[in-house]
């Protein structure tokens, strides 16, 4: 029997309920390719503020540091838009991110044929889409210095964000992008601004100095602006698009949707060594949290992630997908992703319907 370390962080909002449901999944697909898991849990974003004052307690980024993987739920609400931004729950994320060294998100938007008629665009235009986002995630706007609100000379306030970028931080995002570009149907578009921004100038000249080590994959390039427009006119043109922290954060979210649903998609959050962060895209839906309304899908989907990228146990995570796929051809659905004739289930339910399918 293998064993495995996993570091569980709920989080806020709709994250326990669905943390509850991803954790039986990987009770029942442990126990049938024999695998156990020790699962810890620990505090992040509101409910560690409520608790401790911070959004990432030293603790929780200690016990994530010696897990083997961290399976993250949501975090984030209203009651805690008010406070500073260091003290926001969104800071614990970046936090986490920045302790474990993670730079690489990988945010697959697939089209499940189940679901085709739940995206608002033409059945036409998503069908057959599969593309993957991988996104730089410790580095440009988000990270950059100097920030803050300043006062002027004058006394008005002035904020200011910086985006900035090093050739080595382009190059390990450039070479998972590439890497993964050859995994899938070798084609990459790196997405970036370069007709007016200095740091995407730099950012498209490393990307095309890497390509000649991956003669396999074609390399293509297109403005943000016009990436966001191509995604909804013709999103089968990509495979797979590398970018920085801030387009990245944006056009993964727009990709999302084509899918119908953002509560469907998963995440992986890689560093070059140490454990993953394995998250749903979605956020923590305050206003349906405590309802048994979630949808718990792209939590099992990032837990089938976590048993792919980090623990090598690719037939277990086959094994939950499949899962996924056999409840929406049955008609279960979550109400985010209802349509006239489907069987609509709260998030408990929609559980033990999973379960019962990867026990089948």
């Amino acid at each position: 029997m293998t064993h495995y370390r996993i570091t569980l962080l709920p989080g806020d909002g709709i994250g326990p309920e669905i943390m509850a449901v991803a954790v039986d999944v990987l009770k029942v697909v442990g126990n049938k390719f024999d695998i156990e898991f020790q699962f810890q849990e620990a505090l992040i974003g509101g409910a560690a503020i409520d608790t401790t004052g911070e959004p990432l307690p030293s603790a929780t980024l200690d016990m994530c540091r010696h897990s083997d993987a961290v399976l993250l739920a949501a975090i984030g609400g209203y009651k805690w838009d008010s406070l500073p931004s260091d003290l926001r729950p969104e800071a614990g994320l970046l936090g986490l991110r920045a302790g474990l060294g993670l730079f690489a998100n990988l945010r697959p938007a697939i089209i499940l044929p189940q679901l085709i008629d739940a995206s608002t665009l033409k059945r036409s235009v998503v069908e057959g889409v599969d593309i993957m986002v991988v996104r730089e995630l410790t580095g440009g706007i988000y990270f950059g210095k100097p920030r803050g609100i300043f006062a002027t000379e004058t006394g008005e306030k002035r904020g200011v964000n910086t985006m900035a970028y090093t050739e080595s931080e382009i190059e390990r995002i450039g070479r998972v992008a590439f890497e993964a570009a050859r995994k899938r149907r070798g084609k990459l578009c790196s997405v970036d601004k370069a007709n007016v921004l200095e740091v995407s100038q730099l950012w498209r000249d490393r990307i095309t100095q890497l390509s000649p080590e991956y003669p396999d994959v074609e390399l293509s390039h297109m403005y943000v602006d016009n990436a966001a427009m191509q995604l909804l006119r013709a999103p089968k043109q990509f495979d797979t698009i590398v970018t920085g922290n801030l387009f990245g954060d944006i056009l993964s979210d727009a990709a999302a949707m084509l899918t119908g649903s953002i509560g469907m998609l998963p995440s992986a959050s890689l560093g070059a060594s140490g454990p993953g962060v394995f998250e749903p895209v979605h956020g923590s839906a305050p206003d349906i949290a405590g309802q048994d309304k979630a949808n718990p899908l792209a939590q099992v989907l990032s837990a089938a992630m976590m048993l792919r990228y980090s623990l090598n146990q690719s037939a277990a995570a086959d094994h939950i997908e499949q899962g996924v796929l056999q409840v929406l051809q049955r008609g279960d659905r979550t109400g985010d992703i209802m349509s006239q004739g489907m069987n609509l289930l709260g998030c408990g339910a929609m559980g033990e319907a999973l379960i019962q399918a990867l026990e089948e």
